[in-house]
């Protein structure tokens, strides 16, 4: 197995999604997701256990990625990320966060924009959510559908922010209507 040289947090990619006495969620630590900038001390500070929470210390590019596999194609599904923001933090107010899911490879991207101010209980903490697709109108070159990807983002202000945790993301199967 090569070195990972990068600067950036590798997560687990081999993530599946199960169900657990009945519970069609799962919930994926922090460290199990992909955090541009991850590995550089500076930006992040990402936990080697599963209970802590990445802590971004400062970057203007904030790209935090997730995979799970054996998904079914029939069903929606909620990507939440667990959030709050430090008594420190900065770089929030009129800056908005993306919360991007889609449906294997070759999906389209479905996304929600969130501002942090706006969706903060007392305490600086947030759930952001956002749902995907059925893979019913997916092509059929695409051979990955059972595959959500996910990610939280802001990369397009170009401002420092800093004081996010992110304590963890969520799949929740839906329930069909």
């Amino acid at each position: 197995m090569a070195a990972n040289n990068s600067s950036h947090h590798v997560g687990n990619s081999s993530l599946e999604f199960k169900v657990a006495d009945d519970k069609r969620e799962m919930e994926i630590p922090a460290k199990d997701l992909n955090i541009v900038w991850g590995k550089d001390p500076r930006y992040w500070k990402v936990p080697e256990d599963n209970k802590s929470a990445a802590e971004l210390n400062q970057v203007y590019w904030l790209e935090v990625t997730g995979c799970v596999d054996k998904t079914r194609g029939d069903k929606i599904y909620e990507v939440g990320f667990h959030v709050s923001l430090t008594p420190d933090a900065f770089g929030w107010g009129d800056v908005p966060l993306y919360l991007m899911v889609k449906r294997g490879k070759d999906g389209k991207f479905v996304w929600k924009k969130f501002f942090m101010d706006h969706h903060t209980d007392d305490q600086g903490r947030c759930y952001i959510t956002g749902k995907s697709t059925q893979a019913q109108n997916m092509g059929a070159q695409d051979s990955d559908v059972s595959k959500l990807y996910f990610g939280l983002y802001e990369v397009w202000s170009g401002k420092w922010k800093g004081g996010l945790k992110i304590h963890h993301a969520v799949i929740r199967e839906l329930p069909s209507t």
